[in-house]
Formats: C-alpha cells, sequence, structure tokens
C-alpha cells in the first residue's frame, strides 16, 4: 500500500502567498460608477451624449467657430448655396448661414436648459411638499396642478408671450412655468411610496425636521426619475422655443435662434431649401440625443435591472 505523503502545514501559502489575498481587497463598486457602467452600454445614448457634448462645445466657443457675425449682411450674395466660402449657403438677405446656426445653438441650447431647470425645481417643491404632508396641502397643490394641466400648454404659452415683452429671458421663464406639472405628478407619487418607508419613519423618531427629511432623506431616493425627466424636458424645451420662434412669438431678430432661422427661410423655401434644412437638421439631432440619453439613464437608474 502507497504511503499517502502529508503536505507540511503553511506549504500550501508558501507555493501560493497571495491566495484569497484579491477577494480581501475588492472595493464594492460606487453608485456612481455602476449607473456609468450602465449608460455605457446603451450605445445610442453614448452617442447622443457625445453628440451633446460637442453641440454644448460650439455654443461656447460660438465667437471663435462662427466665420462671420451672424448681423453682417451681404446683399449681392443673398440666397448662395452651400459652398467653401458659405459652408451652409446664405439666407436671404445674405447673411452667412453656418455662422447664424452656430450663433442659434447658443440661444437654442440656453433656452432648453434654463426652461428645463425652472420646470425641474418648480415641479419637485411642489410634487415634494403635496407627497409628503398629504391632506389639505395635497388637495390644494394638486387641484392647481390639474387647472394648469388643463390648458392646452402651447396655447397658453402663445398667449403669454403676447402679453409680456419677447425676450430670452422672459421666454426660458415662460417656457418653464409651463411645464413643471407632469413632473410635479411623478414627484408626488415617488414622495407617496416613500415617507412611509424605514428609514424615513426612523429620521421621524430621532426628531429631524420636515425640510430635512425631505431634502436630506427623500428626495435623493426620488432624484432618478427627475433627472430622467429633465434631461427629456431640455429636448421639449427646445422644440417649444423653435416653435415659437418659427411662428415669430419666440426670440426676436436679428438674434438668431433655429427657430426663427427657419422662419426667415420659409418663404424661399423652393429657391433655397438650405435655409430651412440645416437648422432643423440641428435641432432633430438635438432633440433626438436628449431623448436618447434620457433613455440611457432610466436604463442605467433602474433598480429593478439586473447587471
Amino acid at each position: 500500500m502507497a504511503a499517502v505523503s502529508k503536505q507540511p502545514p503553511g506549504e500550501l501559502d508558501q507555493l501560493d502567498p497571495n491566495f484569497g489575498g484579491d477577494a480581501l481587497t475588492l472595493k464594492p463598486e460606487s453608485y456612481l460608477s455602476m449607473v456609468w457602467r450602465r449608460f455605457r452600454r446603451h450605445k445610442l445614448a453614448m452617442a447622443g451624449l457625445c453628440f451633446l457634448i460637442l453641440m454644448y462645445f460650439v455654443a461656447v466657443f460660438a465667437p471663435y467657430i462662427a466665420t462671420q457675425s451672424y448681423r453682417h449682411t451681404d446683399p449681392p450674395n443673398r440666397l448662395q448655396p452651400p459652398s467653401g466660402e458659405h459652408w451652409m449657403g446664405t439666407d436671404h438677405i445674405g447673411r452667412d448661414l453656418f455662422s447664424r446656426v452656430i450663433w442659434g445653438s447658443q440661444i437654442s441650447l440656453s433656452v432648453g436648459f434654463v426652461a428645463a431647470g425652472v420646470a425641474v425645481v418648480l415641479g419637485t417643491v411642489i410634487g415634494a411638499v403635496a407627497g409628503y404632508f398629504g391632506g389639505v396641502i395635497d388637495n390644494l397643490l394638486m387641484r392647481f396642478t390639474e387647472i394648469v394641466m388643463s390648458f392646452p400648454t402651447f396655447f397658453l404659452l402663445i398667449t403669454i408671450v403676447s402679453i409680456v415683452e419677447r425676450s430670452i429671458f422672459n421666454i426660458m421663464l415662460v417656457i418653464g412655468f409651463t411645464s413643471w406639472p407632469g413632473l410635479a405628478r411623478m414627484v408626488r407619487g415617488q414622495f407617496l411610496s416613500l415617507r412611509e418607508q424605514e428609514f424615513v419613519l426612523a429620521a421621524r423618531a430621532l426628531g429631524g425636521s420636515n425640510a430635512r427629511i425631505i431634502f436630506r432623506h427623500i428626495l435623493p431616493n426620488a432624484m432618478a426619475p427627475v433627472i430622467v425627466s429633465a434631461t427629456l424636458r431640455i429636448g421639449g424645451a427646445i422644440l417649444t422655443e423653435s416653435g415659437l420662434s418659427f411662428l415669430g412669438l419666440g426670440v426676436q431678430e436679428p438674434f438668431p435662434s433655429w427657430g426663427n432661422i427657419i422662419n426667415g427661410g420659409r418663404t424661399f423655401l423652393r429657391q433655397a431649401p438650405w435655409i430651412c434644412a440645416f437648422p432643423g437638421i440641428f435641432i432633430f439631432l438635438t432633440v433626438l440625443s436628449f431623448n436618447y440619453v434620457g433613455d440611457g439613464l432610466r436604463d442605467a437608474l433602474d433598480p429593478r435591472l439586473k447587471d
């Protein structure tokens, strides 16, 4: 019978001194790292994010990228097609369309970002207060929200813009003040489901104030749908501003926005279709990119999604 050799104590550690070491040194993945890893899987969302970064870079550095001033006119060269001198052609009074589209990105993207920010702040605050306190406060705020939602949004916008001064700042505020009701209802639903959770009851039992419980404990857990909604609302605000400017109720000449560039070129649609085509393409790609980024964030922030 063959003798069974015994391995001396500690020999396994000598052969593999790092045995089991990796398992002990592994660090748990942070929440932001997990969200970014999930977001990167969404190829269209990554493409949209890259395009939006490019567009905001163009908007910030518009004075250096635009080849001419958006005010410069050259009537002898009106309605020129795209060429080496004018990359996107010229409009009906000889202005370089490339420069106007670049400058227009500054206004259109700013309007979308600020208007969506106003809507998110209003909707989050109203929805949080209604969902947390409930009762009479909830009824009053939700009835007011339903009254605002009952008005056709675009017609309400047209009415308000017709009354107030048509400045860029007012356009931002008007779009923001008419876009919050849907978000308020969503945030209210989140607060109604979270306010009875154990961590909220524990914070209340420890003497936490209402403001601390709302903004420190509940709101961070309700931010995922708010972030997704914010990205989608930026695209919607850009479309709304473009529609108002196309009707002549938005950003006024000589300041360019994608909407009023299209408005100026609609009379020459058959003769010079590039005037409407290029800003229309930028509106389409920008809004589509925001929608794709919103879809990617929705998937990345969904706690029910399995890795």
